[in-house]
This record gives structure tokens, C-alpha cells and sequence, in this order.
């Protein structure tokens, strides 16, 4: 290996040669493994400057290598402590730079500054969707009715069973009058479930009601059937036919439930709120 250098002096085919023989001497005395010593043969054949050499080397005993392995001069140094100073400086600079990119980059890194089209504004404005949770309210009902519209196309059924806040619906089944499609709706209507139909009433129109009244009726329900509100545990409402045979063709029957600890009583009214048979707890 030549000798005179620095670190930074570049290699020659000569020098790579002696580190290889080095190389080839541990091995042969159990100091590298066969892998290792692949290893850095390898990196010799590919170094650039004699530090780079002495540095595959520098954990070996080479005292009775035939090759002789010269000290080479180190690079003049930085003052004590200037070079750790440096690195952390470049390390909060770059830690900087990606915490800002972070938060307001709109580049696939922090070093490209290309603009992403995608963080381009647009002026399209936030759409906000609310559909109706709390149904057992005018509006809860009322839009319960219109996120039929939206889903179905209409409000047939042949039975709707709205709690406080989720509800089921009873719909044909358009591909097999022997079925019935039934779905629930929370925030939403989910994909139904198949089951068979059962009786052979007809699909009417559910929202053929009068809200109002019926979010009454449901709210007095309680004091209406001698339960406490502090007893209640359950209230629900139940939209269908009406199945008086002399009423008239679409008529529609709300069913109030109202559950407690300590017994469960109905009412049944019309559409409009009209004609209540009242079932006691009992």
C-alpha cells in the first residue's frame, strides 16, 4: 500500500491487492468467517481512497501479514466539539424542514418543491350530510320519510317500526311477490335481509300519516297509559295497513309501545292521531 497518504488519498489496483492478501490472511487464521470475508473483499475491490481500505482492516491482527500496513495521516480536524455541533445543527435544520412540510407542505417531500395539483384549492365547498338520528321528533319522522324517498324512490312498505333512533322497514321484494325485503336505517339504510312475506296485505303508503299528531300522541304516551317517564325503558312507534276490513283501501294504523320494569301498555291511532284503543299495562 502506498505510504506518505491521508485518509482521502485515492486508491490504486495496488493498494486494493494488498488488502485483499490482508483479508485473505485472516481467514486463513479463523479471523473472518467465510462470509465476512467475501464481505469486505468485495468493498476493497469497489474503494476509492486508502481510508476507505485501512478501514476493512482496522479490527484485524496484521502483525505477521507479509503485506506492511503504513499509518496513514488523518484529515486536519475540526476544533474539539465542532463537528458534533455542526451535525446537530443540520439535524434541527432537516428536522425543521420536515416538521414545516409536515404541517403546510403540499409536495410528495419536503425537498421537492414541485406544487402537488392535488393542494391546489378548488373553491369546492365542504358538504355537510345530516340525516336524521333522533326519530322519535317531527323532524326525526319527517326526514326519516324523505331518506325513503331518497333510497327507494317512494315511501311503500308493508310495515315501518321507528325507535329513538334507528328504525326497520318492511318492503316488497320487486324480483319475488313471495318475499319480503326488510331494512334497517341508522343514518342510513343498510342492505336488507330476505325473508319470507308474511300475510297478504298490500303495500300502502307509510307516510300517509299527520307527523304532528303522532309525535304527540307518542310524547303523552307515558301519562296516556299511567306509566312514569322515569319507568320508561322502551318507546317505540309502528307504521302499517289498517286492518279493519271496512276501513278504507290505504288506511294506515300507528301502533305507540311504550315498556317499563313494571308492565307495557299500546295505544293504537289512526293516521291522523284519531280513534285510539288504548291496552293498559296489566
Amino acid at each position: 500500500m502506498a505510504t506518505g497518504y491521508t485518509v482521502a488519498t485515492r486508491a490504486k489496483d495496488g493498494d486494493r491487492n494488498d488488502i485483499c492478501q490482508v483479508l485473505d490472511g485472516a481467514l486463513a487464521d479463523g479471523q473472518l468467517s467465510g462470509f465476512e470475508h467475501r464481505e469486505r473483499v468485495a468493498q476493497a475491490t469497489r474503494a476509492t481512497t486508502l481510508g476507505e481500505l485501512r478501514a476493512l482492516v482496522a479490527d484485524l491482527q496484521v502483525t505477521s501479514s507479509p503485506v506492511r500496513l503504513p499509518d496513514l495521516r488523518e484529515r486536519r480536524r475540526l476544533p474539539s466539539g465542532t463537528g458534533v455541533r455542526i451535525a446537530m445543527a443540520v439535524v434541527l435544520v432537516l428536522f425543521g424542514v420536515a416538521v414545516g412540510w409536515g404541517l403546510y407542505g403540499n409536495t410528495p417531500s419536503p425537498l421537492n418543491f414541485t406544487s402537488d395539483p392535488g393542494a391546489r384549492s378548488d373553491g369546492i365547498p365542504a358538504r355537510v350530510l345530516t340525516a336524521p338520528r333522533q326519530l322519535h321528533s317531527l323532524g326525526g319522522l319527517t326526514g326519516l320519510f324523505e331518506q325513503m324517498r331518497q333510497k327507494f324512490g317512494d315511501t311503500t312498505g308493508y310495515e315501518l317500526t321507528v325507535y329513538p333512533d334507528y328504525a326497520s322497514l318492511d318492503r316488497p321484494d320487486p324480483a319475488d311477490d313471495r318475499r319480503t325485503l326488510s331494512y334497517t336505517y341508522r343514518g342510513g339504510w343498510q342492505n336488507p335481509t330476505v325473508e319470507p312475506r308474511r300475510g297478504d296485505g298490500e303495500a300502502v303508503d307509510l307516510s300517509g300519516i299527520d307527523p304532528k299528531q303522532i309525535i304527540a300522541v307518542l310524547r303523552g304516551a307515558p301519562e296516556t297509559l299511567g306509566i312514569a317517564p322515569a319507568d320508561v325503558t322502551n318507546t317505540y312507534l309502528v307504521i302499517e295497513p289498517d286492518d279493519d276490513p271496512t276501513a278504507a283501501p290505504g288506511s294506515l294504523r300507528v301502533t305507540v309501545n311504550v315498556s317499563s320494569d313494571f308492565g307495557s301498555g299500546s295505544i293504537k291511532v289512526d293516521g291522523d292521531g284519531g280513534d285510539p284503543l288504548i291496552r293498559y299495562p296489566g
